[in-house]
Order: structure tokens, then sequence, then C-alpha cells
């Protein structure tokens, strides 16, 4: 595949495509149309399973995998689109809402349509408040054409849909969370199981996809899915969005095939490092996931090529790290995000992100010590798979491989920042021995 075979970037910048007019001008809602014209359910759910299509949240399960998991009958049952996008370094939903929303309407219908779906949300972050405005005048669009609501075009299926905004909470992002925030409720993580596929939204069964991930859908029906699973690996399906920022020349969204190799990627389309600088440092899969270093710039950008090194494809958000940047200072911003945007609900989320912090703000400082580095490593160990939800995870995963990865960096940066340091009283000093100890014996 070359760059120009896009699928959902295909033709993005054309001239108000926004417009239910010119997307149908384009065949839009033609796929629509010829699903509920001449295919079951069964056989749409079939073409999303054949696909092999991975959701482009975060996780990477198979699609259609999980819309089979909906039990049949005629009770109400849910699709709700995640569109809280709210992974530091994404940004790839933003501009396919912004400039191409009816794509992401229409695979919407499909799918519901494939799972026996009659109620669909879109809940979108309180942030993005001009793609929402969007979102919003393309469902009046949609309804006013036929394609949404009761027996759509005569077809004897319907289905209403909703776009709900958000207030711009990090932890609705996670799809139990999402579910509470939709019914009124504070954004909590829900223990699992059940799962949502059984007990969703309002307990009934619910789909849960992301925006690109259902942005594939009329695509997939239209090619078919073997065709589709043609595109990138075995295991890693069609095209991926990646949002490339941090210190490149060319930051921004690209379409590429799962697979391409990373470094394809950072220095041909996103123009390589600023003049004279070298990359030492990158996240594939937003600040959540693990650090990996040049000597990974080889490896094909695919789910378990990333997974096969020690980090995760993610959202699909490359940043990228010069060595103008201090990775104490990376670490320290990557832990007290996550630590504000804990829900509190856990206890090893909760004081674990705290303890984080605290410990790196000493590094930072100059008040630590090499075996707080161990320390750190440790509390991270303890939090990762013992919270509710991957928020705690998130911050202490790609916070662990920095320490690790780069402990020389740090062990010079205490050093350093040590030696700058001015006397303290001795109030404050034992303060500070004090918190050491706190923190040795959790």
């Amino acid at each position: 595949m070359s760059y120009s075979d896009e699928l959902l970037f295909d033709n993005i910048d054309e001239p108000n495509l926004k417009s239910i007019e010119v997307y149908e001008q384009r065949g839009g809602y033609d796929e629509l149309k010829r699903v509920l014209r001449e295919l079951p359910p069964e056989t749409v759910l079939n073409e999303l399973q054949a696909s092999g299509l991975r959701g482009r949240g975060g996780a990477g399960f198979a699609m259609g995998t999980k819309a089979g998991f909906l039990p049949k009958g005629d009770m109400d049952k849910y699709l709700c689109c995640n569109a809280d996008e709210s992974e530091p370094g994404t940004f790839k939903d933003r501009e396919l809402m912004q400039k191409n929303p009816h794509q992401l309407i229409e695979g919407m219908i499909i799918a519901s349509f494939a799972a026996g779906i009659n109620k669909a949300f879109i809940y979108i972050r309180g942030e993005y408040e001009d793609q929402a405005d969007v979102l919003e005048a393309a469902a009046k669009e949609a309804y006013d054409k036929g394609y949404l609501g009761e027996n759509i075009l005569g077809s004897g299926f319907g289905v209403s849909l909703v776009v709900h905004r958000g207030a711009g909470a990090y932890i609705c992002g996670e799809e139990t969370a999402l579910l509470d925030s939709l019914e009124g409720k504070r954004g909590n993580p829900r223990l699992k199981p059940p799962f949502p596929a059984n007990a969703g939204l309002f307990q009934g069964p619910t789909l849960i996809n992301n925006v690109e991930t259902l942005s594939n859908v009329a695509h997939i029906t239209k090619m078919g899915g073997a065709k589709y699973a043609e595109i990138g690996t075995e295991k890693s399906t069609g095209t991926k969005l990646v949002s490339i920022s941090g210190c490149v020349q060319k930051p921004g969204n690209y379409e590429i095939e799962l697979g391409t190799p990373s470094r394809e990627l950072l220095f041909d389309l996103a123009g390589g490092p600023l003049p004279g600088r070298e990359f030492k440092a990158w996240f594939p899969g937003g600040s959540s996931s693990p650090v990996l270093t040049p000597a990974e710039f080889d490896l094909p950008y695919d789910f378990d090529s990333i997974a096969a090194a020690g980090s995760m494809l993610g959202s699909g958000a490359i940043i990228m790290i010069d060595d103008s940047v201090s990775m104490v200072d990376v670490a320290l911003r990557t832990a007290k995000f996550y630590k504000h945007e804990s829900c509190g609900k856990c206890t090893p989320c909760r004081e674990g992100t705290s303890w984080t912090v605290k410990m790196l703000q000493r590094v930072e400082d100059g008040l630590a010590t090499p075996m707080d580095l161990d320390i750190i490593e440790s509390v991270c160990d303890q939090i990762m798979g013992n919270c509710l939800c991957v928020l705690g995870d998130a911050m202490a995963m790609p916070v662990s491989s920095m320490v690790k990865k780069f402990r020389p960096e740090f062990e010079a940066h205490i050093e350093a920042a040590r030696l700058k340091r001015t006397p303290l009283d001795e109030a404050t000093l034992a303060d500070e021995l004090n918190l050491a100890e706190m923190a040795t014996s959790a």
C-alpha cells in the first residue's frame, strides 16, 4: 500500500465534506443502502469478523468478535461510540469528526444493523466543542434524509443517535466509566464481569468502539472482509491513523498500512528530528505506552511487533523525544497527569500515582538517592495489574520504562540537582527524610 491509498483519510480535505450533500456526491450512504437492501445482519457481522479489524482505541480487541458477543433478542441494545480521545498525543479522531462526520455515522448505522442495536450514542469529550457541533449538525442531516430513526429507508430497521458531551475527564475514556457518565453518574470504572456486552448502558447489551474503528465499517462491507484483511499484516489488518507529535519536523495525522516500518513513519512522513538534534526516545502508542529507544526504529508498526518489543500500539499516538529533553521531566509530567486524572476509586491507583509523583519530584529537586529509583520501579510494579481499570497501569508502565532505560540520566540528574541546592533548615530537611522513610516502607 502506498501512502496515497487511503481509506479513512481519502479526500479528507475536500471542501465541505462534512455536509451530507458533498458526502453523498462521493458515494456516501450508498453502502448503507446496499446493506439494508441486500444483506442480512448475520452476513454483515461475518464480514466484520472476517476483516480482522482490531479496535483502534487502545486495547486492540477484534471489533467483529466484540459485536458478536451481544445476545440475540428484542431487548434494547446500545452502541456507544467512544469519542472521548483524551490520551495525550492523540488527535486523529478529532480530524475524522471535524472533516468527515458522516463516515462515522454511516459506519455506526451499519454496525448497529449487524448487531441488532436500536440505540446509538456518540460520547465526545467536553473540550471538543466544535467537533460536537459538527456531529450534531451531521446527525440532524442524517435524520432528515431518513438514514436515522425508525424504519430506515423502508427496511424495517431503525436506530436512534444521540451526541452526548462529556465534561473533560480522562477516566471517561475507559469504557465502563464512559457508561456511568452517560447514565448521569460520576465517571467511575465498573467491576468486570459483568462485561458491557451483557450488562452495559442501562444494564443492557452494549457495544463500545471508538471513532476510528467505527469509521472503518462501511469500507469493510463495501470491499469485503477478506479483501480488507489483505491490507496490513495477518494479525494487524487494515490501515491505521497515527498522530505524530513532539520533536519532529512534520507533526500531524497520517494514515498508514499496519506493518509499515516505524522508521518510515518517523523519518519519511514526520521528517525526522529537528535540525541539530537526535531522537532519544519515543512513545509508540500515546503517553500510557512504555517508551522505546532508537534501537526499535526498524520495528514494523503493528499491534504484535510493538507488543513484542515491550510496549503497545495503543491509540496510535507517536510522541518523539529528542536529546534536548530531560527524561526526568517527561516522567514527572506523565505521572502528574495520571495522578490528576485518577478517579481515586481504587487504592493502588490513587496512592500509587501520588507516591510516584512525590518520589519523582524528589529526583527533580536533587533530594533522592539511587535507592529511590528502585522504589519508584517497585511502586510501579505493585500498581500494574492491580487496579479496577488501566489508568494506574497507564502511569506505571511508561514511568517504569523510563527509569529502567534511562537510569544513568536519572542518576546524573539527581547529582547535578543536589549540587545546585541551597542549604535547608533542619525542620525542612527532617520532613524530607521522613518522606523518604515513608516511601521506603510503602
